[in-house]
């Protein structure tokens, strides 16, 4: 069964002086998930936010809080991001000596655990760990800032990770440079997931819905021509 495409905002775009208003308000505008981008300075060059602002957010919204981890070392801070309010945490391989004992530590929290690729990660890393994640997140920018423009030759690297995870029950997902016009061709490789950050927040509250409805409108539209 094809999983539907669902839409996760990135909060990094959204303003950060009112940031439990601003997660109300994308909800109310059809966010699917909530996608939280947080960094530390060391493995990505800027810093956004640590545990103590997603405690703070979580009361905002049920939504489903897709927690992207882009720091180094990763695993002392796994059980601060669960009992945050994650229901689901994403590392990077390069995070950690022992990728596997990480997702390991992320499902005994009973959270959902996923794998991040940079665009100049293979997607080979991925198979020892197959039987282990609920969500690979292909990076289509390199980390560490917003607003960056779609890197196309990910594409291709999508449709082969599509064709690795098969008929699991494994989501895909591609976070920058996501808008109207790339969505579609990150779900013709085979993405299920779209993470948008200005995208969707751009023009503030009046437009989220209409910006959440476009980028939906653009990936369905291209559903059912995987390559």
């Amino acid at each position: 069964m094809t999983a539907p495409i669902r839409i996760a905002p990135s909060i990094l775009s959204a303003d950060f002086a009112k940031l439990g208003e601003e997660v109300r308000a994308i909800d109310a505008a059809g966010a699917d998930w909530i996608h939280c981008d947080v960094m530390d300075g060391h493995f990505v060059p800027n810093i956004s936010f640590g545990p103590g602002v997603l405690q703070a957010i979580r009361p905002h919204t049920s939504k489903f809080f897709d927690v992207h981890l882009m720091i180094a070392p990763v695993d002392p801070y796994i059980e601060a991001f669960a009992k945050a309010g994650a229901d689901l945490i994403s590392v990077h391989v390069e995070a950690g000596p022992h990728t596997h004992r990480t997702l390991q530590a992320i499902k005994a929290q009973g959270k959902q655990a996923g794998i991040v690729l940079n665009p100049g990660t293979p997607e080979s890393v991925v198979e020892p760990l197959i039987g282990d994640i609920d969500l690979i997140l292909l990076m289509s920018v390199n980390p560490g800032f917003g607003g960056q423009s779609f890197i196309r030759s990910v594409l291709e690297k999508i449709a082969r990770v599509r064709a690795l995870i098969g008929e699991r029950p494994i989501a895909l997902e591609v976070d920058g440079g996501i808008t109207p016009e790339t969505a579609p061709l990150a779900v013709k490789a085979g993405a299920d997931v779209l993470v948008a950050g200005s995208a969707a927040f751009k023009g503030g509250p009046a437009n989220y819905a209409a910006n959440i409805a476009a980028i939906r409108k653009a990936a369905e539209a291209a559903r059912g021509q995987w390559v």
